[in-house]
């Protein structure tokens, strides 16, 4: 997913021309500045990077505090509030509902066990699984958080964050060796970025569980940074099934972003609030 920086949003620019509230649009783009930004900036952080005067951001900044959506720090700085927290959780559980007969197609298709995951902060979770009908598969249980340096859907996640971005959130997570095959330096695992970029897909060789091989694709131009992959065992996901499963993947991941833009499209063709929300 893009960063503020990288994003073509200008924030001073009228949103009359777009239909929008100019109000909301700058308050929705300063949190995702603070997302990008680890979850906490300072007022200067925030008008350099969105070309807001000071007062505008400090205005929209007070509504945020006073509705629970960021709270002040001690140390005057600003940080993403609790009240995100279930709006968060919320729209996760959807994407998940919304990514199940995708996930589903993928399972009938490959005969592994399939996943949709997200990058949430430094960590990834898992917020859909379908699992296989062998009775040897994979189970990874939803909601479950791990770090990406040691997972597919991690790689997938971040392989087209710039370097610099990916080395500081190694530095903060660290890069603990979950098997004997988990990459532990930030060079070796900006290299495995390289490849996914290279290859179109990612691949978990071991790294985060002996016996086990996950492919995994990210979701183009997804709402929020999203992959989907499958898990199985090593003897099954062969260097003859990943040619034929990987074009699968990634022709489900196409499908399921198109369904979501025509999902969060759908609000915007309505006309008004009242229509309902998906």
């Amino acid at each position: 997913m893009p960063t503020s920086s990288a994003r073509a949003t200008d924030a001073a620019k009228p949103a009359a021309a777009s239909g929008g509230v100019q109000s909301l649009e700058r308050a929705f783009d300063l949190l995702e500045r603070m997302a990008d930004a680890g979850g906490e900036v300072g007022l200067s952080e925030l008008s350099a990077g969105s070309g807001l005067p000071l007062p505008t951001i400090h205005r929209l900044m007070r509504t945020l505090v006073a509705c629970g959506y960021v709270r002040q720090q001690p140390n005057r700085r600003y940080a993403l509030g609790p009240r995100l927290i279930r709006l968060g959780e919320s729209a996760s559980r959807l994407l998940g509902t919304w990514a199940r007969p995708y996930l589903a197609r993928l399972v009938e298709e490959t005969g592994e066990t399939a996943n949709m995951a997200l990058l949430d902060g430094d960590e990834v979770v898992y917020v859909a699984q379908v699992p296989s009908k062998h009775s040897m598969r994979m189970f990874t249980e939803v909601g479950r958080r791990v770090l990406p340096h040691s997972t597919g859907v991690g790689k997938a996640l971040l392989a087209h964050t710039p370097a610099d971005e990916v080395r500081a959130l190694l530095a903060r997570t660290g890069m603990p060796a979950a098997t004997d095959r988990t990459i532990t330096t930030p060079e070796g695992f900006l290299d495995a970025l390289t490849v996914v970029r290279e290859s179109g897909y990612a691949v978990d060789d071991n790294e985060q569980e002996i016996g086990v091989r996950c492919l995994a694709v990210p979701v183009p131009d997804s709402p929020t940074a999203a992959a989907i992959s499958i898990s199985g065992p090593a003897g099954r996901v062969t260097e003859a099934a990943i040619e034929r499963i990987v074009p699968v993947l990634q022709q489900v991941a196409r499908e399921l972003s198109a369904a979501l833009a025509s999902t969060s499209g759908a609000l915007g063709t309505s006309g008004s609030l009242g229509g309902g929300r998906n």
